[in-house]
């Protein structure tokens, strides 16, 4: 009894210990990013400023809004590049109770869905974000000036810069739920166009309401679903050969 107490004990020592060293990075890297704020505002905002009417600008409707919305940036980005910190700490603390063969098939999930998502937040920010604006502007009726506010243009990014980092993971939650017996890749194959309809019912749910972002986000969808089934047809395969070996 007195060794499990200890043992309880210690690991949330270690979890705090571990939840400190989480916070104390994302707030050194705040810190650092904090003297580029407006910089960083000015470089996320470049999508929709470089598609803007000659003569308009993003305005501030709330006082305080040119000094939050970029510090509400520095915050989030901070989260994001310290997220590998964040990974590795919640590795370091739930490796030691993992098996060698659970261990070598959870560390490339957690790298590779790490990497997925910086690369949905970088589709969206590099590929759908010009045409999305575009799109925007060049409907604009008539005599209608554009003058999108700074904290609601960082709330529309965030929410697309989150929709498309998820969408990226779905190579690895297709992976997964062949490798855990949830389905089965021939299952999922036979249930191609219901996930085809459901991508495109994702995009018109997580997108604004307009045809171009909703199909750039149903688009990725299907092929990393594919690119996942694949994979998992490759690991069942192999797993089959090892097992009969």
């Amino acid at each position: 009894m007195k060794n499990n107490k200890n043992s309880l004990t210690s690991h949330l020592l270690e979890l705090r210990s571990r939840m400190l060293t989480i916070v104390s990075t994302i707030i050194v890297c705040a810190l650092i990013l904090s003297p580029f704020a407006n910089y960083l505002y000015n470089f996320l905002a470049l999508p929709l400023t470089n598609v803007l009417p000659k003569g308009s600008s993003m305005i501030a409707v709330d006082v305080a809004s040119p000094f939050f919305a970029p510090f509400k940036l520095i915050l989030l980005l901070s989260i994001v590049i310290t997220f590998p910190v964040i990974i590795y700490n919640f590795w370091a603390f739930v490796s030691p109770g993992l098996y060698q063969n659970e261990k070598k098939f959870v560390a490339p999930i957690l790298i590779s869905s790490t990497l997925l998502f910086y690369l949905g937040i970088l589709f969206a920010y590099f590929i759908v974000f010009p045409l999305m604006f575009n799109f925007f502007t060049s409907i604009a009726p008539e005599g209608v000036e554009i003058a999108t506010d700074i904290n609601s243009f960082l709330n529309f990014a965030i929410k697309i810069f989150f929709a498309f980092g998820l969408a990226f993971e779905v190579p690895i939650i297709t992976f997964l739920t062949v490798m855990l017996g949830i389905s089965t890749a021939n299952s999922l194959s036979r249930k191609r166009p219901y996930i085809i309809v459901f991508a495109f019912i994702l995009g018109m749910i997580l997108t604004p309401p307009d045809v171009i972002s909703q199909i750039l986000l149903a688009l990725p969808i299907w092929i990393l679903f594919e690119f996942g089934l694949m994979l998992a047809k490759l690991a069942s395969k192999n797993k089959g050969k090892s097992n009969t070996t």
